[in-house]
């Protein structure tokens, strides 16, 4: 079967990282990103209404409004995260548009939490920043090869960035209704169908697979593409083709959605609250089936790639083993087991296609935009022994993501892989038609919750056993700047009967056998609560939370908590307590050797888990919801924000009557975080000193009291035989 391409423009490639010419690489860097810019601006343009922007088709996701300005406030956020820039464009809308959602659980997306931008203001704010972009590419410095360090690299982040959100956004747009959307002749849907080919099995001949972004790869990656680890492979057969609708209609016709003995337990949960009957762009009408498509409704084509999410996938083959076994009753017959391939295995087949994204004249697949804006018959593109390899849909795997060995996060991007290290997300391989960029590279390795939707659909193998040939996981935290403030709070909820006296003497200095900083912090809040403020349990803010130790310790005496810090790769961890899930991480001991720590909270400390709210925010931009506090915590915050003294300045306005400020600090402010101008204390003002306590009693003498001035040790382990001590002052204020 042949198709025409519908995309005959020249579509600029990703930027190679070694060039001989800084200038031209500066050219081709300012080419990429105006192309991703504008063809994100061009999916957003099918939009014809502006309450289409703040719909919520997916109620587990955020409304197209955070994602039209996401894309572009994640490069000020970079930006301004590695001083390459000093000032924000319009902190409402970076502070609004500023996270994502991979939800913890199903229906905890709240939008009320929210206060949106209108789509004027959005794309205003996206004129101011792409002018600023490509001000910062004319102006940076740049040398050859560029590196993770580069500003150079930043820039490559962001385009990926936005091209990853290119893809999202149009499963959202998907969702809505298609009376909110105008096509345009350069998203042009597939009309070719037919009825589908039959699906036979082909042999795949074991080999040695090997994982992993080489360092000198000369292309842009992910942190967690790089690294290595290598699997054996025994030979398997795999479907010649992915699943398509006329095969996975099979299932659903046969009740496949009403028998629970095909899905998982997570499956019958995802059921039970979905109620769904058959995959998400499928409707029945009259008797017939029909398939929602980016900008048209259509009668559903049976040649085409099925659209689903990993549970109805293993669904599907479960349902397919129990076929098997019905038609092999009885008979001697050494049949296989179907199931989803493995990462591995979908590199065994990815060897069959020649090339990758940067060499391709034309995409061998419906893959990078440029054949149409929608799927096609899986038998359109062979490569190799199958179809499909790359391109049309993505393909789920049994695979849960994890890094590999020498896996190291991005200092400017820490949270952009670590948070899927836990074994609830699976990898999904080989790209759909929106797929561009690293996204529709070999290397790319992309992950998300098994319910969640995606164009995304799947090919089976078929195996010996089901026994997966997988990478061992490993989900123990390693990161060691995580892996120490996990150490310090939760040994601490461990020992929450231990007091600042628990010192074991020596001959020459005092070891602390535990570190008693959160349990004495925990206790003067209480107290200073019951003794300023008794009249009702209070509503609290923990920022600087960290891993939630004090949070957790505060829950049983308030009402509710909002735990916020800076980084997803803390908070994460409370989540997991919270949600009842064991946290595990290594302690070194000595050199190479460490030790594995497991925690959960105890049945005490559980019962009033459920009042904290985590939530990643940032001290000097908190968003609007903040508000109506009792007590209000600084977790030692203020050293680590760009701009201190607009919080002091502020924070009475989050405050109820007579509410506590208090604030815990060692006034260590680096000039990689805050300009020094910004300081509190530590310099001389006019020739006289100024201590940071001097410079908050200043900032905030005129709205608030000073109830308590305490020194308060902070111990923390870094190994066996190690310790930092920190001397903090702690600051209770009440609002007057």
């Amino acid at each position: 079967m042949e198709i025409t391409q519908k995309n005959t423009r020249e579509v600029p490639k990703a930027p190679k990282l070694h060039g001989t010419s800084t200038e031209q690489k500066r050219e081709e860097l300012k080419d990429y990103f105006k192309e991703t810019w504008q063809q994100y601006e061009s999916l957003f343009s099918l939009i014809n209404n502006d309450e289409a922007y703040f719909k919520r088709p997916e109620p587990l996701r955020h409304p197209l409004i955070f994602y039209f300005g996401h894309t572009a406030c994640f490069y000020i956020n970079k930006l301004l995260l590695g001083k390459y820039i000093t000032q924000r464009i319009n902190p409402h809308i970076e502070a609004v548009c500023a996270v994502g959602v991979d939800e913890m659980s199903w229906d905890d997306l709240n939008s009320a939490h929210y206060d949106w931008p209108t789509v004027d203001q959005v794309k205003k704010y996206r004129k101011q920043v792409f002018d600023k972009v490509n001000e910062v590419i004319d102006n940076m410095p740049l040398t050859l090869p560029i590196q993770q360090d580069s500003l150079a690299w930043i820039i490559l982040m962001g385009c990926e960035h936005e091209r990853i959100h290119l893809e999202t956004s149009s499963v959202i747009m998907r969702m809505l209704p298609l009376a909110d959307l105008t096509s345009n002749n350069s998203w042009a849907t597939c009309l070719t169908t037919g009825n589908s080919p039959d699906n036979s099995l082909v042999n795949v001949a074991g080999l040695k697979v090997e994982f992993g972004k080489k360092p000198e790869d000369d292309s842009f990656g992910w942190d967690n593409e790089y690294g290595h680890a290598e699997i054996n492979l025994h030979s398997f057969q795999a479907s010649q083709y992915l699943v398509s609708n006329q095969e996975y209609l099979a299932f659903v016709e046969s009740g496949g959605y009403q028998n629970s003995c095909f899905w998982t337990e997570e499956g019958k949960q995802w059921l039970a609250f979905t109620k769904a009957t058959m995959p998400r762009f499928w409707q029945r009408e009259t008797g017939e089936y029909w398939q929602r498509n980016l900008l048209n409704l259509m009668p559903l084509p049976l040649d085409w790639p099925v659209e689903v999410n990993y549970l109805e996938a293993k669904a599907f083959c479960n349902w397919k083993n129990n076929q098997s076994n019905a038609n092999e009753a009885g008979n001697d017959v050494n049949r296989g087991f179907y199931r989803l391939p493995t990462e591995a295995e979908w590199l065994a087949l990815r060897a069959q296609v020649e090339g990758d994204l940067p060499s391709w004249d034309t995409a061998p697949g419906n893959i990078n935009t440029e054949h149409y804006a929608s799927s096609c018959p899986v038998n359109t593109f062979a490569q190799g022994d199958f179809f499909d390899i790359v391109g049309n849909v993505w393909q789920w795997t049994e695979s849960t993501i994890d890094g590999f060995n020498d896996f190291s996060v991005h200092p400017l991007y820490d949270d952009f892989s670590t948070p899927t290290f836990d074994g609830k997300h699976n990898l999904i391989k080989g790209g759909s038609w929106i797929s561009t960029g690293n996204e529709a590279m070999q290397s790319s390795r992309y992950a998300f919750r098994r319910h969640f939707f995606q164009h995304a659909g799947f090919r089976y193998v078929v195996s010996d056993n089901d026994k997966l040939p997988n990478l061992a996981n490993n989900h123990y935290e390693t990161d060691s700047k995580v892996c120490i403030e996990l150490n310090h709070h939760f040994q601490q909820l461990k020992n929450t009967h231990l007091s600042s006296k628990n010192l074991q003497q020596s001959s020459t200095f005092a070891t602390p056998t535990a570190d008693t900083y959160l349990a004495t912090l925990a206790d003067i809040v209480q107290k200073s609560v019951e003794y300023y403020s008794p009249t009702r349990k209070p509503k609290g803010l923990d920022i600087g939370c960290s891993v939630g130790g004090l949070s957790f310790m505060l829950a049983k005496q308030f009402a509710s908590i909002d735990a916020v810090d800076f980084s997803a790769r803390y908070i994460q961890h409370g989540v997991k307590l919270q949600q009842g899930e064991a946290v595990r991480y290594i302690v070194p001991r000595e050199g190479d050797i460490v030790d594995f720590e497991n925690f959960s909270l105890s049945a005490k400390q559980a019962e009033n888990a459920d009042k904290i709210h985590f939530s990643q925010g940032d001290l000097s931009n908190l968003k609007a919801v903040h508000q109506a506090y009792d007590v209000v915590i600084v977790q030692q915050a203020l050293e680590k924000s760009y701009n201190p003294e607009h919080f002091l300045a502020t924070i009475a306005q989050r405050l109820n009557k007579e509410g506590l400020l208090v604030i815990v600090s060692d006034y260590s402010f680096d000039e990689s975080i805050t300009d020094k101008a910004k300081w509190l204390g530590g310099q001389k003002v006019n020739g006289e000193n100024v201590t940071g306590f001097e410079a908050i009693k200043s900032l905030l003498d005129n709205n608030f009291v000073l109830r308590e001035n305490h020194e308060l040790d902070k111990v923390i382990k870094k190994n066996a035989r190690s310790y930092d001590l920190s001397k903090l002052q702690l600051l209770v204020w009440q609002l007057k």
